[in-house]
């Protein structure tokens, strides 16, 4: 017993000299206070000490107020990683909000836009998307700012210097509606779907700059039959007897299971909805059309607060089989794990319980992988078993775009082997253009079909690929000529 009290005595000497006191008797499960430096030094990843405090605050807004435009230039803390279960108002009202915001809003969006891109419809001559429907649009479209008569001018310029100067062009690109954010989906997709068309906001790119609609799906199974939907959009009203027959009864199940429906944070049967009447919610091949994308963006689940998740386009799910990095932000490892984790309520399991779980057993999410397993990526008729161009069928241009490809341009670093990606994430570090909140590593993406897929980046600020020659050439200082980048170009659109 004086041992007992001994080793409780000083267990209280111990915590009084820490400044922590606590009441004398049982210590079990006692928690000690953590360690804290008196003379903390920032460590600022060589933005300089206290960035944070240099950003603006992020605003306190309540689902359904507009947001600025430039939410990169803001930072900060929410009250809570937890989303509000309701709207904060009556559905009446929350119609009427935006029945007088949203032509306001999209007036301003189209305005925003306007000043950032030079949308002039122009294609590239000859050049069609995969399923020879759709032409591709030429660039660069991005507008240069004020002073610079072109890119190669701007290209000559130190980081420093366009930061300085407030001249970066390929900021990134916001949620035009960021407090309420979800899905938005292109006019090409509403003419078919318009239950999903939205009461708030609508998409902000012109559908010519977008994949085509719907895309065609190639299979690793049955390449034989070239785009397997000939030409229709894979529902679930069509998909069995589409597949019936050329599949296996798993790789139905799994079909299925991406055709079919389900509630979401905002497309749902419950008030709690952007549409103006209740919905049956969204599938998988909402925004994955075919197993590709229709151009419908939404904003990534990995971060709070609400205003700091970035804008995340719809990637591809084709070649998926040959990937082991399958989210921007997060080591998400497969498809099926993919489908386990798809944050269809914000990544807040209290948005389930609110509206309904979408809760998936592993059996259904192995199911899903597997027919996500065989969609191939689309016919690239001039790359060799190697992937490298056969020069019998490839023009000077793009021979020379390759040669840049793999040499000059760097862009073999992060794309190489037969899906043209590492699998790796990357940090661009492209605050050191423009002062602004890090985006910090993003997933490297596939450049296999790479044509059929604009806009890119992960958020879509880059319209075409001469946009995006243009970015990498500006970010990663390479000086590369007019020549050079049209050449560029070239090589992509066979890959």
């Amino acid at each position: 017993m004086k041992k007992k009290l001994i080793i409780m005595a000083g267990a209280i000497l111990f915590v009084s000299m820490v400044g922590f006191q606590i009441a004398e008797g049982n210590l079990h499960m006692f928690q000690s206070p953590g360690a804290e430096i008196q003379d903390y030094q920032d460590s600022d990843y060589g933005l300089g000490p206290n960035y944070v405090d240099k950003l603006e605050e992020f605003p306190e807004l309540g689902k359904g107020e507009r947001t600025p435009f430039d939410l990169y230039k803001y930072a900060g803390k929410d009250k809570s990683s937890f989303m509000e279960r309701g709207l904060g108002m009556e559905w009446e009202e929350w119609v009427a909000l935006h029945k007088e915001q949203k032509p306001k809003l999209m007036a301003d969006v189209k305005s925003y836009m306007k000043g950032r891109y030079n949308f002039s419809n122009e294609p590239i001559d000859g050049a069609f998307m995969s399923g020879n429907r759709k032409q591709i649009m030429k660039g660069p479209i991005s507008k240069l700012p004020r002073g610079i008569n072109s890119y190669e001018d701007l290209a000559k310029l130190s980081a420093e210097e366009i930061k300085d100067r407030n001249l970066f062009p390929f900021v990134p690109l916001a949620h035009p509606l960021h407090t309420t954010a979800h899905m938005v989906f292109p006019n090409q997709y509403l003419k078919y779907h318009p239950e999903h068309a939205r009461i708030d906001v609508d998409h902000d790119i012109p559908d010519l700059y977008l994949p085509e609609f719907p895309a065609p799906m190639f299979l690793t199974t049955h390449k034989e039959y070239g785009d397997v939907t000939k030409g229709k959009e894979v529902t679930l009203s069509n998909y069995f007897e589409m597949f019936n027959g050329l599949l296996t009864p798993e790789q139905l199940e799994g079909l299925k299971e991406l055709v079919k429906p389900t509630p979401s944070t905002f497309f749902n049967h419950t008030t709690h909805r952007v549409t103006l009447e209740p919905s049956a919610g969204v599938s998988c091949f909402s925004c994955h059309v075919n197993g590709h994308t229709n151009g419908a963006f939404e904003v990534a689940p990995d971060t709070r607060p609400q205003l700091a998740r970035l804008r995340i386009g719809t990637p591809s799910m084709r070649g998926n089989y040959n990937l082991m990095q399958l989210a921007s932000k997060r080591s998400i490892r497969s498809m099926d794990h993919f489908a386990e984790v798809e944050e269809y309520f914000e990544a807040d399991p209290g948005m389930q319980q609110a509206i309904g779980p979408r809760s998936q057993q592993r059996q259904v999410t192995n199911r899903m992988g597997d027919f996500n397993a065989i969609l191939d990526f689309p016919p690239a008729l001039k790359l060799g078993p190697l992937y490298k161009l056969i020069p019998s069928k490839a023009t000077d241009q793009e021979l020379l775009g390759e040669k840049i490809f793999n040499g000059k341009g760097q862009c073999i670093s992060c794309h190489s082997g037969p899906a043209f990606v590492d699998d790796y994430m990357h940090d661009l570090k492209v605050e050191r253009f423009y002062v602004g909140r890090p985006e910090g590593p993003i997933k490297t993406f596939p450049l296999r079909g790479i044509k059929d897929s604009p806009p890119y980046l992960h958020d879509g600020r880059l319209m075409t690929l001469h946009d995006t020659v243009e970015f990498f050439n500006l970010i990663l200082e390479l000086k590369l000529n007019k020549k050079e980048k049209d050449a560029l170009v070239s090589y992509m659109l066979c890959l």
